[in-house]
């Protein structure tokens, strides 16, 4: 029979390596964004950061990691927290503002019915993704100019990244993924995503040890058959066959050799080993056609 003593003593070793493990995990969380931040110089000084949540894990993650940098950041920026009620049913309209005021955060909720209109134009059958994020990426800028907003953060996180290569190259012909940094096509918008250096299974760790208050999505979230649903579960399988796969993809996202591809766009195929001006000539191009 183990005795009270004993018993506590158990509970409190227990405690000891959860607190551990936490405290491990917090440390690689910021240690991956604070790397992030400064290899793509995210932020800079004077910067107002609009921060996006959808009441996911990974926003809450990343609104807690970039809080806890400002406290303690060598510049000086303001951090204001979004949120776009698209109008999903069931959608708990309390949950993000009871959160964001007992942060003492400053915060927006813009309310935009983009649900019924993705329901209203996309079959049953067909992934919602692409209209919604056309949908929600227009209100985002439309309310980040209109407020003079200089970044916005978007939680998306290593594994996101890596998908999305994939998904463009499977369903798109494209070889690219989603950049840490990007500007928007009318060069208006600079986008961050600060949580691109941090594995998805951290973030998932983390929010649960943080108990966060997670809201579901009832759009994408719901589609069990996704492509990106399908391109995660493979990407899962070569992990788990082939230790270090995922992390290989990923350092070769980050080491590009255009000479060694195939876009001539990208690189000056044309020019090697000729004479300069020396150009293929058109009827070679056209006899090719016959």
């Amino acid at each position: 029979m183990i005795s009270d003593h004993s018993s506590l003593d158990i509970v409190e070793a227990s405690n000891r390596k959860e607190n551990y493990n936490f405290n491990k995990l917090q440390k690689r969380l910021r240690r991956n964004v604070g790397r992030a931040i400064q290899d793509f110089n995210m932020i800079a000084d004077g910067d107002r950061v609009m921060v996006c949540l959808s009441g996911g894990a990974d926003s809450y993650t990343m609104l807690d990691i970039l809080l806890n940098m400002h406290r303690n950041a060598p510049v000086d920026f303001e951090l204001i927290a979004f949120n776009l009620d698209q109008k999903q049913p069931g959608f708990p309209e309390t949950v993000l503002p009871e959160y964001l005021t007992g942060l003492g955060i400053p915060y927006h909720i813009v309310e935009q019915d983009t649900y019924s209109v993705v329901k209203s134009i996309v079959p049953e059958d067909k992934t919602m993704c692409g209209l919604c994020s056309r949908l929600r990426r227009g209100a985002v800028y439309s309310f980040a100019k209109q407020k003079g907003y200089t970044k916005i953060a978007l939680g998306h996180h290593r594994d996101d990244i890596i998908e999305t290569l994939f998904l463009n190259m499977f369903y798109g012909g494209k070889l690219k993924a989603m950049p840490p940094k990007l500007l928007s096509d009318d060069g208006a918008h600079v986008v961050i995503r600060p949580l691109a250096y941090c594995k998805e299974e951290d973030i998932k760790a983390y929010a649960q040890a943080r108990k966060y208050p997670i809201i579901p999505c009832t759009l994408c979230g719901s589609q069990e058959n996704m492509q990106r649903q399908n391109i995660k579960q493979m990407l899962r399988e070569w992990d788990r066959k082939f230790t270090g796969r995922i992390e290989t993809i990923f350092a070769a996202i980050q080491d590009l050799v255009p000479s060694h591809l195939a876009d001539i766009k990208a690189f000056d195929f044309s020019s090697l080993g000729s004479a300069p001006d020396q150009h293929l000539p058109s009827w070679f191009i056209d006899d090719q056609n016959d």
